[in-house]
């Protein structure tokens, strides 16, 4: 496979992978419609970071541990599940709470780019799927180690791309999504689905 046809094979496997309705797809929803395009783009600046610290620990090997320790695995699989479960029951049983508006205090500004990072640190899922996927695409006599983080770096853009669509669709609806009764129902069902997701990762396997 040569350079080019690496590129274009990833870049188009990436934009479907990015396309897929998910956890990240909810989150900057949720936020963009209840809180404005600033906070969502606090948590896609967090779901880049957490893809690019997972680009690195499969860079350097230490998302290989992941895909093939059971133990290794599960501890984060675990973490990531009770991490889902407190994000998803929080919105569900204080739907009206203030979770990073413009209201919030200064310590909070970054709320939801931790939410962000978090949610793809924690997710064993994500470093098993680029231990997996990435070496496909790295040409042959290459170094893995540039070519892992240009792979991450263009999945990061694609998934960057993608979220700005989703935080500008929601800006027409802006006047009615913002409504107290609106809020309240959407975190309630982004807490639902958050916690779908912790159901659907805990019965993970590597």
């Amino acid at each position: 496979m040569t350079v080019l046809d690496s590129l274009f094979t990833f870049t188009v496997a990436a934009t479907l992978l990015t396309l897929t309705p998910g956890l990240d797809t909810a989150l900057i929803l949720r936020t963009a419609a209840a809180e404005g395009g600033k906070k969502a783009f606090q948590a896609v600046l967090g779901i880049d970071t957490g893809c690019l610290i997972w680009g690195a620990m499969v860079a350097f090997g230490l998302g290989a541990l992941i895909a093939i320790s059971e133990l290794a695995f599960n501890i984060l699989k675990w973490c990531g599940v009770l991490y889902l479960c407190w994000l998803g029951i929080q919105m569900i049983w204080r739907p009206n709470s203030d979770l990073g508006g413009e209201n919030s205090s200064s310590a909070k500004i970054s709320n939801w780019f931790i939410k962000g990072m978090l949610g793809n640190v924690l997710n064993p899922k994500v470093g098993v799927f680029y231990v997996s996927f990435l070496p496909q695409f790295i040409p042959q006599g290459y170094s893995p180690i540039i070519w892992t983080f240009g792979l991450v770096a263009i999945h990061v853009m694609l998934g960057t791309l993608w979220s700005l669509i989703l935080i500008y669709a929601t800006r027409p609806l802006s006047h009615i999504l913002r409504r107290g009764n609106v809020i309240k129902w959407m975190n309630r069902a982004t807490g639902g689905l958050f916690l779908f997701f912790a159901f659907n990762l805990a019965l993970s396997r590597r």
